[in-house]
């Protein structure tokens, strides 16, 4: 399993942000939101990016969006999900 996190700011925004956050997973960056356009987390009136959670299988196929994102319960809500889409626990 791969976990990380992907954002429409520069590399250098969000390398001062996790190390501010003390990340432990990486930050992609999009600063032409290309990738944020093909997944529909900007477009039309929306020009930030959405927080959306996607689910994506080993082999490429999106098995869920979560497009109710809160930031202070997301950590549970993933491993519930997780869970459901059963996603064997990290060793």
């Amino acid at each position: 399993m791969a976990f990380f996190a992907a954002s429409v700011d520069t590399p250098e925004e969000n390398r001062k942000f996790a190390e501010h956050l003390e990340l432990t997973y990486p930050i992609l960056s999009d600063p032409g939101k290309e990738v944020a356009r093909a997944y529909g987390v900007v477009g039309g009136e929306r020009q930030r990016a959405a927080r959306w959670t996607f689910y994506i299988s080993p082999q490429g196929r999106i098995l869920h969006v979560d497009r109710d994102v809160n930031p202070s319960t997301a950590g549970p809500a993933v491993a519930e999900r997780l869970a459901a889409l059963r996603v064997p626990p990290a060793k």
